[in-house]
């Protein structure tokens, strides 16, 4: 489970072959002892949850990243190593 990104105490991870059970593109997010994942496609959460203030940061920051997100998302489910990706400033 590749660390992508991290900014303002949120860790984003993208996971190799985990096209299965959420069966869309999508990055998991975690902050302190909360857990989300979120649809790259149209940045809603799709399971867990952050606070309020901290699943916009991460929806902005989806939205921004979004053609960087789809191609990491390629490499994973292939198998193949991710890159790093700017985080929100």
């Amino acid at each position: 489970m590749p660390t992508i990104s991290m900014f303002y105490g949120i860790i984003i991870y993208m996971y190799f072959f985990d096209n299965k059970k959420h069966h869309l593109a999508h990055i998991h997010a975690e902050y302190a002892e909360y857990k989300a994942v979120f649809s790259i496609e149209n940045t809603e959460s799709i399971d867990g949850k952050l606070p309020s203030k901290k699943t916009k940061m991460v929806q902005a920051w989806i939205a921004i990243h979004e053609e960087e997100l789809m191609a990491d998302w390629k490499l994973a489910s292939e198998g193949k190593e991710t890159f790093n990706i700017e985080p929100l400033r």
